[in-house]
């Protein structure tokens, strides 16, 4: 596994308030097999984290504003959560459309805890079974997703999570779904 994702590119769409570990654990797994990450926000310069949406947990740098990126710059999309983050995000008309714009390409997406949010404001869970933070049930259900109180489902392009308690199999899964997709950014 080592190697599996060498040459892939990985976007991780976040900003202020991101779950530190929903971001910093999927990141090192995709480093650890071999793909290059960015993480893409709203603003430049730093994102604020969180642990448990309540304590400050340091900061990420941007590498890439979401204005400045196309879907085709990646061969895979990472929505990590924490409460904030993907609040921020799905009332941004740009990360909305970068949303909908990467789902419409058919290639791979994760979501863990609340970062399907953003994947109901890019009206993208219609028809889909999901996972998430247990608060975002009721929200996918009313948007036609199936949801299953799951450590990850996969569905298509899709992977959702529900917690930081399932990013060990939530890490493994978007390795195994990310090295199968076939396009290349």
């Amino acid at each position: 596994m080592a190697q599996d994702l060498q040459g892939r590119r990985v976007a991780f769409l976040a900003t202020d308030g991101v779950e530190r570990i929903e971001l910093e654990q999927p990141r090192g797994a995709m480093h650890g097999a071999g793909a290059r990450t960015d993480v893409i926000s709203i603003h430049p310069g730093e994102i604020q984290a969180r642990q448990f949406d309540m304590v400050s947990a340091g900061t990420f740098p941007v590498d890439r504003l979401v204005t400045d990126v196309s879907v085709g710059d990646y061969d895979a999309l990472i929505l990590p959560g924490g409460t904030v983050n993907p609040d921020q995000l799905r009332i941004n008309a740009n990360a909305v459309t970068f949303v909908k714009d990467f789902v419409a390409t058919g290639k791979p997406v994760a979501a863990i805890c609340h970062g399907p949010w953003t994947l109901l404001e890019a009206d993208a869970v219609r028809g889909k079974r999901m996972t998430s933070w247990p608060s975002l049930w009721t929200d996918l259900r009313r948007a036609g997703a199936e949801v299953l109180d799951q450590e990850v489902v996969m569905d298509g392009q899709f992977t959702t999570s529900r917690s930081p308690a399932d990013l060990p199999a939530f890490c493994a899964a978007i390795v195994g779904q990310f090295s199968k997709a076939t396009q290349h950014a």
